[in-house]
Formats: C-alpha cells, sequence, structure tokens
C-alpha cells in the first residue's frame, strides 16, 4: 500500500467511526520526545512556553505499557512522532521501534523526520529494527529559505538532503523493507515551482513517492508568523493535497490518537500546548481517555459541523 493510501485511509473517516464513541482508531502517533532542533515558522512547537528537555523524554516502560494496550484494541499502525523530531532522542526512537516490531508485533511502524540528524548509523539501525515506513518532510527549496523559515543555520539543509539520499542507499544495499518517503508543503506561485524543481533533482529520485500538503492552520496556534511568511494556512487539517478533505468533522478526533512526550492524549493532531488535552494515560488506559465524556462532547460538536465555543473553533475559522 502507497502511504498516501495509508494517509486517504486515516483522513476519510469510514462510517464505523462517524460516532461520539468510535472504535480503536486504525493509526495512534506517539511523540517520544518534545524537542526539536528546528524553529519552523509554521510550527506550533512555537507556542510551547516551556520547552522540553532531554530529560522530559518519554520512558521506554511507559511507552511499551501504552502501546500493548493500543496493540490490545486493535491499533495497527502506530507512529513515533506527533510535533516533535524523533531523531533528538535516537537512541529512544529506535528502542522503541525494535519493541514494537520484534516483540509485540505491530503490523505498521512509520516515522517522520526533518531528516538533519538522519546520520548513516541511525538509518541503519532503524532499518535494522524493522521500521516499516521513513518519510523526509522537506520544505523548502534552498538553504536560504531554509535559514529563513526553519530558523536555523543552513548547514542543517544540506545535511537533511544528504540524508534522504543516504537512507536509499544503505536501504538498497543491505536489502532492508523499509519504504522511503517525502513530503512538501505545497505553496504558492513562484514558491510552487522552485519546490517542483528541488524534489525533482534531490527528493524524488531516492524516495519511493513524494507527496505534497497544504500549510495547516497548526490549531490557529502559529497564524502570526504564518502571515509574516506570507502563507495563508486551510481550515483545520484536511490531508494531503489530491486527497483533500472538510474540516468538519475533523479525522483527528475520529481515527487517529495523539500522544504527547508527557503521556497526555490529546484530541487534535497540533496539540503543542496542551490545550487539547483530554486524558493522562499515567491515570487512565487508553481507549478509556479514547471513549471519555471530555472527548465524545468534541466528537458530537464534530458530527454536528459546529464546533462554536469549543477549543477547535479557531482552527476551522479559515474556512
Amino acid at each position: 500500500m502507497t502511504i498516501t493510501a495509508r494517509i486517504d485511509k486515516v483522513t476519510h473517516i469510514p462510517a464505523s467511526h462517524l460516532m461520539p464513541d468510535p472504535p480503536a482508531p486504525r493509526s495512534v502517533k506517539i511523540e517520544l520526545t518534545g524537542r526539536c532542533n528546528y524553529k519552523c515558522g509554521f510550527c506550533a512547537l512555537r507556542t510551547r512556553g516551556r520547552q522540553p528537555k532531554r530529560a522530559d523524554d518519554m520512558k521506554l516502560a511507559f511507552f511499551k505499557r501504552i502501546t500493548r494496550e493500543m496493540h490490545a484494541a486493535g491499533v495497527v499502525e502506530i507512529g513515533l512522532f506527533y510535533l516533535g523530531e524523533p531523531l533528538m532522542s535516537a537512541n529512544l526512537t529506535v528502542e522503541a521501534c525494535d519493541y514494537l516490531k520484534n516483540e509485540l508485533g505491530m503490523p505498521y511502524v512509520f516515522l517522520t523526520t526533518n531528516g538533519s540528524l538522519a546520520t548513516d548509523e541511525v538509518l541503519q539501525r532503524l532499518m535494522a529494527a524493522g521500521l516499516d515506513s521513513l518519510k523526509f518532510s522537506i520544505n523548502a527549496c534552498d538553504d536560504t529559505q531554509f535559514a529563513e523559515i526553519m530558523g536555523v543555520k543552513p548547514s542543517l539543509y544540506t545535511k537533511a538532503l544528504q540524508a534522504v539520499r543516504s537512507a536509499r542507499r544503505i536501504r538498497d544495499e543491505n536489502g532492508y523493507t523499509t519504504r522511503l518517503y517525502a513530503s512538501s508543503i505545497q505553496y504558492d506561485g513562484e514558491q510552487e515551482q522552485r519546490m517542483a524543481a528541488l524534489v525533482a533533482a534531490h527528493v524524488a529520485p531516492f524516495v519511493d513517492e513524494h507527496y505534497y500538503l497544504p500549510l495547516y492552520s497548526m490549531g490557529a496556534v502559529a497564524t502570526e508568523r504564518e502571515e509574516e511568511l506570507g502563507y495563508r494556512p486551510t481550515a483545520g487539517n484536511q490531508g494531503r493535497i489530491g486527497g483533500l478533505v472538510a474540516p468538519l468533522p475533523c479525522w483527528s478526533a475520529f481515527t487517529e490518537g495523539h500522544v504527547r512526550h508527557d503521556g497526555q492524549m490529546s484530541l487534535c493532531c497540533f496539540d503543542a500546548d496542551g490545550r487539547f488535552r483530554v486524558g493522562d494515560l499515567h491515570e487512565h488506559s487508553f481507549m478509556e481517555i479514547w471513549h471519555s465524556a471530555k472527548f465524545q462532547a468534541v466528537r458530537r460538536a464534530h458530527l454536528g459541523k459546529d464546533v462554536s465555543g469549543t477549543v477547535c473553533e479557531d482552527c476551522v475559522a479559515y474556512g
């Protein structure tokens, strides 16, 4: 199955999940670390009042416990990322992947990275552990734009593009089964053309599939910076370009789980500051929170296509 087909299975809410208390989601993203080495102007991470420290990373024992619950409930896909850059804690990410694939028997484990920390050693360890999908997020057409938008030194841009090449070489030389993908934000006008040229030359030849995403509103928490950059965000999270869905009801609350590095479970895929949290996995089980009264109340508002007065109100206001 292609990555875009997998994305569509999550973003296109099936009839079986269009209810306040749906079955377990197909997919869950877990933020092993909330840290990131980028400062992207469009990212919700910019809103965190206190940026997490290494000591705040999720403990492996806790990760194993919650993923056992997810597996028992029927979750078949685990993403080893959420908002933070997973390779900021590379050893933990590799250990988590190894556990999911070789002990728990999770059918599909995927990872999205900005690529700048994806050394050959880390790439090889992830693939050897059985990682099913590795996706690179490439959102700048040259190092100058990279430094402006990502807010970090341009040398990381070169490292990220090199990692895409290295991943293909390592996979092919060793016969690993990891599928390689890349995504990019689709901007407007000249920027769209420049990104297309970059992808054609330095990304597409080395991955199995590349696709575009709209500039999300990120829960309406990064709008000021988005306006400074000159790009207009879409309402809510409408999925990928070529398979967009309506902002309401938002699939994020029905077909995908989201767990922050601190064990808080969120109803939103862009919950950087905790405003969308619905429960603490240290205190309750995964399915207890998935079916909690707070979560169900939000889902009812989405099903009625009127989220006025809810935490989701601002996010869909762009429509």
